[in-house]
């Protein structure tokens, strides 16, 4: 209820300034009627408000859960148009600032002096039916749009094609706002607020560049366009002819320019798509910047293994730095001055403002190589290049007395109610010994370095400040796990991935790759070449070469990747994932070995090899499924993210044998050959 009745304080608020004069506004708000709740646009103009538009197609899948907390505005579908008009009444805090009781609520088309101007709300945009439709062919010419579409890797262009298409077919001027920042959660939104017009962009505002949280674009548009393109459109005109009529608000008030000297119609241009390895250099390193501006800590500790995971997560965080000072050269003077507002907070050096973007990342930045028996030279040489290159304050530390504490613990466990006896208890696990003693003793190692990392992520602020400041503070701790080893459960439970949030937690490992090229490149950080073109190893049963990932995994990423998407975003059991996959790995490519199938066993035709892989999956994917509930919150970029907290609400004890599904498969391999 608080929520409710502040947004009407805030609402006030707007209508007691001259924000509204001479401007016809669109506000979203929470707003409940008749004891319902609605996710509304409020339409103001000259200090009143017009009328109120709830929103009736909620978002309600994938990470959205839009319906938890609203209601959809209920359309009979034997109705004409969406329904007649109800009457809304006014919170009193309203009433006394605008002197009106109540107002329409409900789906309709504001008709001024010279056009008529409607609303559509984020998700409505990109439905089958979607609302721009009948009211563009009941002469609504003017589509607004106040949206809060997240950022996903290549999802941009989706986006442009709904707003060409939207205003194309049926021609018109659509304007799309967009929530830029991020949320306080998983999400960020990417701005890139767009005016189309028939089919054309003509307007277009960033999508990453800057930091500012407001960004204002304008477009002149000619609405004789809109009128000629419709009416010599005969089909259309057709339709239109039969088209029901949507309920007009009117308001005594022109929304074109009524001079000769009207400025000129904005150019069209094509809309601008960035490279997705933009994309993954702005999206997350933007996050982190709100998240860390946001949360009062002083910065981020970042486990550095040298890798190609952490040394991404690290490029993200030089590259957020690299962004906050070119802001405080080429941002709008709000946003310097916010920025550099921000920098003093987080450091707790009120009068500090960086030379350059490295020592604003020695500054708040802290990583750590945490070797261990098992560490090669060449991991640990090429995350000190890294840091060198970003600025950050390096740091070692040896790992091993940590992990010999525990395992020296375990040596004196006592049983005091004799339910087993000490002498017949094994106690000295080795590495070269059954598979659950060598588990224990990686898992260790792993589970050491989060112990670690936290207990350094408290304490290096303390440690290291000096006479610059005595303030204190900790650091949040990065995680650096990948959306690829997180289905298939590739990581111990509780290790260095647990963390406060993880920037690359939502990006396959196949961008990432790309992106370390890519950030070498363009991002004067050329150390990341070496670490681009290293195989993955987790290094904790051997130096990097004699421990391989894929290797350990029983496949490739790229597998990984392909099954991940089957399962997750193409709705797939393994038996479809098999016929899929079927069709597409007929390229040539050799398949990895499985791990579960060896020997006498071992798959031999490509139908087999398949067959297998998918099994070896789903049996990963379910006996780790356990893992994903813990997963930390990472930066949504792809929509096959496991992660449990808001995202993938499965169960996460589930079957791992899968018979009558992988009966169906081998069934349909069987028949294969013959």
């Amino acid at each position: 209820m608080d929520t409710y009745h502040h947004s009407w304080e805030c609402l006030g608020s707007i209508l007691s300034s001259d924000l509204t004069e001479g401007i016809l506004c669109d506000i979203g708000m929470p707003v409940m009627h008749r004891n319902v709740n609605y996710n509304c646009r409020v339409v103001l103009l000259n200090r009143k408000v017009i009328g109120i538009r709830p929103k009736f197609y909620l978002a309600n899948d994938g990470i959205y859960c839009e319906m938890r907390y609203f209601t959809p505005w209920w359309i009979n579908p034997a109705s004409e148009g969406f329904g007649d008009l109800q009457q809304f009444y006014l919170p009193t805090i309203i009433q006394k600032l605008t002197g009106q009781t109540k107002v329409p609520i409900g789906i309709f088309a504001v008709a001024s002096l010279d056009t008529s101007i409607s609303f559509e709300t984020c998700e409505e945009l990109f439905t089958p039916k979607s609302p721009h439709i009948i009211l563009s062919l009941d002469g609504v010419e003017i589509m607004a749009n106040g949206s809060g579409s997240h950022h996903q890797l290549r999802k941009l262009n989706r986006r442009v094609e709904l707003l060409k298409s939207a205003t194309s077919k049926a021609g018109g001027v659509y304007l799309y706002a967009n929530q830029k920042g991020c949320d306080g959660g998983r999400l960020y939104y990417d701005g890139s607020a767009m005016v189309y017009v028939n089919g054309n962009c003509v307007a277009q505002g960033s999508q990453f560049i800057g930091l500012d949280e407001v960004e204002v674009v304008a477009a002149t548009v000619n609405l004789s366009d809109v009128r000629s393109f419709r009416s010599n459109f005969i089909a259309r005109s057709f339709q239109a002819s039969s088209t029901g009529t949507i309920p007009r608000i009117d308001i005594d008030f022109h929304l074109c320019n009524r001079t000769m000297r009207a400025p000129a119609p904005s150019p069209t241009f094509q809309a601008k798509l960035h490279h997705p390895m933009e994309e993954i250099a702005y999206g997350p390193s933007g996050w982190l910047w709100d998240y860390l501006r946001r949360s009062g800590m002083r910065g981020y500790f970042l486990a550095l293994s040298g890798g190609s995971d952490s040394s991404s997560t690290a490029t993200l965080v030089a590259i957020m730095c690299q962004r906050v000072v070119q802001e405080l050269t080429t941002g709008s003077q709000r946003s310097k001055a916010q920025v550099l507002a921000d920098i003093r907070k987080i450091t707790k050096r009120p009068t500090y403002t960086p030379i350059d973007w490295k020592d604003l990342c020695g500054k708040i930045f802290v990583t750590c190589y945490m070797a261990s028996k098992y560490s090669g030279t060449e991991t640990r040489e090429r995350a000190e290049a890294l840091a060198k290159d970003i600025g950050s304050m390096h740091s070692l530390v040896q790992i091993d007395d940590l992990c010999e504490a525990i395992t020296g613990t375990f040596r004196t466990v006592e049983f005091p109610t004799g339910s087993f006896s000490k002498e017949q208890c094994q106690t000295n696990p080795q590495m070269d010994g059954s598979r659950a003693e060598n588990i224990a003793l990686q898992n260790i190692q792993a589970r050491s370095r989060m112990v670690m990392g936290y207990y350094m992520a408290q304490l290096m602020p303390w440690a290291t400040d000096g006479e610059d400041t005595t303030a204190g503070g900790s650091l949040l701790v990065l995680g650096s796990a990948n959306v690829d080893e997180a289905i298939r459960g590739y990581f111990t439970k509780y290790d260095c991935s647990a963390a406060d949030i993880n920037p690359i937690g939502g990006i396959n490992k196949s961008d990432l790759r790309c992106f370390l090229s890519w950030a070498a490149e363009n991002k004067g950080l050329p150390s990341l070449q070496k670490v681009a073109s290293a195989t993955p190893s987790a290094e904790l049963t051997g130096s990097e070469g004699a421990q391989n990932d894929e290797e350990d995994m029983g496949m490739s990423y790229a597998e990984l990747n392909d099954l991940s998407f089957c399962r997750k975003v193409e709705h797939c059991g393994p038996l479809s994932t098999f016929l899929k996959l079927r069709a597409r790995w007929t390229d040539g490519r050799t398949i990895t070995p499985s791990i579960r199938a060896t020997g006498d066993a071992a798959p031999q035709t490509l139908d087999e090899q398949i067959a297998q892989k998918v099994k070896d999956f789903y049996f990963f994917h379910s006996v780790n499924r356990h893992k994903m509930t813990t997963l930390t919150p990472a930066y949504h970029a792809e929509n096959y993210s496991p992660d449990d907290n808001r995202y993938d609400l499965r169960p996460f004890l589930q079957p791992t044998s899968y018979d009558h599904q992988f009966a169906a498969i081998d069934a349909l391999v069987a028949d294969a050959k013959y």
